[in-house]
């Protein structure tokens, strides 16, 4: 008998999202870089906060989560009313394409894009696009020329994932204003802590009414096992998102951890020098070694090998070293890997394996 319950047009489309791995069998004290997360965890402040509340779990968390979005507006300098908070960025991205894309629309991205852009949007019964990125960099002129009536939403992140590259703010506000009347452009911000001085384009956010931005609290802040994230954006979307957020969508130890996270700056600034430092040092010694990687403006580095073969027996190779890297050829980059950055030993270790790897291989060629 055929089955007749049937899920929406594009959910079966789906492919699902396979995390980094975080360990080799066979294989001990490894080393996970495939996920990028804070080698240094959480502030202690976070871990105190999310301790505090244990003693109520059987109290519901707040439903208008303010005293978190009263934190991140005074350190972001936002307006608090206009921001929201979700599971993780994640569910904000979902949340707009819930809201605003659904079957006949389409849902633009670059060819390297973070893969839940897609998932979102077949989720929603939209039609995802693809536009080709220059040299693994965002390519506003081949964004633009994708547009047609049908866009809706346009997702870009910035700096890049997996790239690790980054636009100027000139080149996003030419997108935003290239835009057709009804699109909205959404700025992944997940890794902007990462870049000094930046504000994600919060700026942008203010002085238009056609951009929205989300961050997390998964990546600089070390929070990615409590899942939390947020948005910022135009008075009324962020009153649409709303309307579809759950009344209790993040639980009390996470709204307490990300609150006390976002208050300690310090410990973010540390762990944006140390990032800096080390990912300053392991493109210099990838380079070095003969392995070409972009500048990266991220907690991470892309990795280009001479091949897709080449790539993966330098990932073999590294797991085979207890240490675990990300194959990106879900991401059309089979010749690469996404390398996160962790502490100086850790960097060191990738760098020592993948020399030798290097020296091997020109060996066997000979």
């Amino acid at each position: 008998m055929a089955q007749k319950i049937q899920p929406q047009p594009g959910i079966m489309d789906i492919e699902l999202y396979v995390g980094g791995k975080g360990h080799v069998d066979g294989v001990s004290n490894t080393v996970k870089l495939s996920s990028n997360e804070n080698p240094y965890g959480a502030c202690e402040k976070a871990k105190q906060a999310f301790r505090a509340v244990a003693g109520n779990m059987h109290i519901y968390p707040s439903s208008d989560h303010a005293e978190l979005r009263h934190a991140i507006a005074q350190v972001n300098g936002l307006d608090g009313d206009r921001i929201i908070c979700g599971n993780g960025s994640d569910e904000v991205l979902s949340f707009l394409t819930q809201a605003y894309a659904g079957v006949g629309d389409e849902v633009l991205f670059t060819d390297h894009g973070f893969s839940m852009y897609r998932i979102c949007a077949l989720g929603a019964g939209a039609t995802p696009v693809e536009a080709p990125e220059k040299e693994r960099c965002t390519d506003v002129d081949a964004l633009l020329a994708a547009v047609t009536e049908r866009t809706k939403l346009v997702f870009l992140a910035n700096p890049n994932n997996p790239t690790g590259t980054m636009i100027s703010e000139a080149e996003i506000e030419r997108l935003a204003d290239g835009l057709p009347a009804g699109a909205l452009l959404v700025l992944d911000g997940a890794y902007a802590e990462f870049v000094e001085g930046f504000d994600g384009h919060a700026g942008l956010v203010d002085s238009r009414d056609n951009v929205f931005m989300t961050r997390t609290f998964s990546k600089i802040y070390g929070l990615g096992g409590l899942r939390i994230g947020w948005g910022y954006g135009p008075a009324g979307i962020v009153d649409t998102l709303h309307r579809l957020r759950g009344p209790f969508n993040i639980n009390a130890g996470a709204l307490a951890a990300a609150e006390a996270a976002v208050l300690d700056q310090a410990y973010v600034e540390k762990c944006r020098v140390e990032n800096a430092k080390w990912r300053d040092w392991l493109i210099a010694a990838l380079a070095e070694a003969g392995i070409p990687a972009d500048a990266s403006h991220a907690n991470f580095v892309l990795a280009r090998f001479d091949s897709e073969v080449e790539a993966e027996a330098a990932d073999e190779r590294l797991k085979q070293n207890g240490l675990i890297v990300r194959l990106v050829k879900g991401y059309k980059l089979p010749k690469c890997l996404r390398i996160t950055i962790g502490k100086g030993a850790d960097c060191k270790r990738v760098a020592a394996v993948l020399k030798q790897f290097k020296e091997e291989q020109g060996n066997s060629e000979q």
